[in-house]
């Protein structure tokens, strides 16, 4: 989470607060824990650049 969360230089409460709404890359639960599939950021946030 904090990887993400400085490749995109937002905070973690960020990554949080757009999983809430719907939005930013797709994050996986796993237990109590997010997690980020590299790629898929990667391909979010080209998806973002337009």
């Amino acid at each position: 989470m904090d990887d993400v969360s400085r490749f995109l230089l937002v905070p973690v409460e960020t990554l949080y607060r757009w999983r809430k709404v719907g939005y930013g890359p797709p994050a996986a639960r796993v237990g109590r824990h997010l997690r980020y599939d590299p790629g898929a950021v990667r391909a979010w946030v080209q998806g973002q650049v337009a």
